[in-house]
């Protein structure tokens, strides 16, 4: 808690940075701006005479590549140039009809701003905007002109489906918000914008839709991004771990995404989703493990095929968290569970092996991570080939030099395959991690060991809360009537939910005129 209270406690006063109007001499405008940003050859200052007489200085200047040059070349460059000879302001003029002038007549482009500091021009223009300054007028004009290069909207590459939709986040915040408002067309969506870095002035946007979700999450929301003060963030995954509510547990609290359906998806169910530039991956709060046990095609399929998916990927989760662990205990500390003959191959085969069963354990989990490790670093088609061809080879190579017996490296094998079941790749990666633990407790305890590790995870598990909500919800909640257990192990069909969930207490439930009746009803009635 002493950290949460060092992010997220009264934070003491600040005085806020000078802020500088800009002189109404271009000369010394453009020599306080070179000033500041001193050594950067990156930095573009095009001077230039406009007016109808060539008298009046004014300047552009723009961060090379990240501004749309034909844009900026043909509809705001030679439109000043040209434009302002034909009409004025000119001379005196210039104070009060500059900036009608400028966006009603001369420069062709959406969007044009003013501000009236160096420093918020300044921010603007490392964004990607131009900054243009004219002789005697006391404002700078910000000219929308952003076009650096960005990565092309593809295929997700964490959360491949093999029914939905193929499109995923890039890396340009604008273009994020714009596949999430092409899904929800709605005016209630609301996307409130801040930047969060003194230094980075990353642009980090909260949606949501206004009438649906929970006011005390969005003001909770709020209040901790607002709260964090870091020099520069990166990703979206340095949000996360500023915000999350325990940063000591291996469970993530807040939910990662790289998939627009699944964040629309987010909002209609009345959750928060936060977007942050420079990342393809959105984070959705409040999250709970079920949620994060979902996968988007689970609602793009029929329920039955969805519900046999969702208990074999729970079955999956449990196999990769104890399946070692389990062959540990029964050959240390409990050989009479296991049938004869299965104990009697047991024995001979691991007649030769000179390690207990944990090292034994413990020696390929380790093995299987470091393969598994090694094919994420290197190139995609010679990384899934180190996966299974050097898990194949050094498995082989094991049993033969008697390091590990065979049944080891298959229980090893269907553990590392049953993981991949696993939707999230963060609790795929909490369920690893908790794996390790469970072989030393079996090591040095059996079954009991392995029971006492499930019951403190499980009290760990609902003491979790993310956003105020509890982490097992809905299995937790308990809610009369609330129709949310329809939605974990089993997926009702589609005219079955037409309640959102409960646990996340959405303003309005219902989100499905209520046909359950139309259509589960007797047969003369359909």
């Amino acid at each position: 808690m002493g950290l949460w209270k060092k992010l997220f406690g009264e934070k003491k006063k600040q005085k806020d940075g000078a802020k500088t109007p800009p002189n109404k001499s271009l000369e010394k405008n453009l020599k306080m701006i070179k000033e500041i940003l001193v050594d950067c050859d990156d930095i573009i200052y095009r001077e230039m005479e406009i007016g109808v007489d060539h008298k009046t200085k004014a300047a552009l200047v723009f961060v090379d590549g990240m501004v749309n040059t034909p844009v900026l070349n043909e509809f705001v460059l030679n439109n000043v140039l040209v434009g302002s000879r034909i009409a004025p302001p000119d001379g005196a003029q210039i104070k009060n009809q500059l900036s009608d002038h400028l966006q009603k007549q001369t420069i062709a482009v959406a969007e044009i701003t003013e501000v009236e500091t160096i420093e918020e021009a300044l921010d603007f223009m490392l964004t990607g905007e131009t900054i243009f300054l004219v002789d005697n007028y006391n404002k700078i004009v910000v000219i929308a002109s952003k076009g650096f290069q960005s990565r092309g909207i593809s295929e997700p590459q964490t959360e491949a489906i093999i029914r939905g939709p193929r499109d995923g986040f890039n890396e340009v915040f604008k273009v994020n918000a714009a596949l999430i408002r092409r899904r929800v067309r709605d005016s209630k969506l609301k996307v409130k914008q801040m930047k969060i870095g003194k230094r980075s002035k990353t642009d980090v946007a909260v949606m949501y839709i206004e009438d649906i979700v929970d006011k005390s999450v969005l003001k909770e929301t709020n209040r901790r991004l607002k709260q964090i003060d870091i020099d520069a963030i990166l990703d979206s995954g340095y949000i996360e771990q500023l915000i999350e509510d325990d940063w000591t547990s291996p469970f993530p609290q807040i939910q990662n995404t790289e998939r627009p359906d699944v964040a629309s998806a987010a909002l209609y169910e009345g959750r928060i989703v936060i977007l942050v530039d420079n990342s393809p991956f959105a984070l959705v709060v409040p999250a709970t493990l079920n949620a994060m046990m979902q996968s988007a095609e689970d609602y793009y399929e029929r329920w039955n095929i969805a519900t046999a998916v969702r208990i074999l990927r729970y079955v999956a989760a449990i196999i990769s968290l104890i399946l070692p662990s389990i062959y540990v205990a029964a050959t240390s500390f409990h050989p009479q569970m296991v049938p004869t003959q299965l104990a009697i191959y047991l024995s001979v085969t691991r007649s030769t092996v000179p390690f207990p069963a944990i090292v034994e354990a413990l020696l390929m989990e380790a093995t299987i991570e470091l393969l598994r490790e090694a094919g994420v670093r290197l190139p995609g088609p010679i990384g899934s080939t180190i996966g299974i061809v050097g898990g194949l080879v050094i498995g082989q190579a094991a049993v033969e030099a008697g390091i590990v017996g065979p049944l080891m490296v298959v229980f090893v094998a269907i553990t590392a395959i049953a993981s991949f079941a696993i939707p999230s790749y963060n609790v795929a990666i909490a369920f690893r991690l908790l794996r390790f633990l469970f072989i030393f407790a079996a090591g040095f305890l059996g079954l009991y060991g392995i029971m006492l590790s499930f019951l403190v995870i499980l009290v760990h598990l609902c003491s979790l809360k993310s956003f105020n909500v509890p982490y097992l919800s809905p299995f937790v909640t308990f809610i009369d009537e609330s129709g949310d257990l329809g939605d974990t192990f089993v997926r009702e069909p589609l005219l079955a939910m037409n309640n959102r969930n409960q646990h996340v207490n959405p303003n309005q439930r219902n989100r499905l005129d209520d046909k359950r009746q139309e259509y589960f009803g007797n047969e003369e009635e359909r």
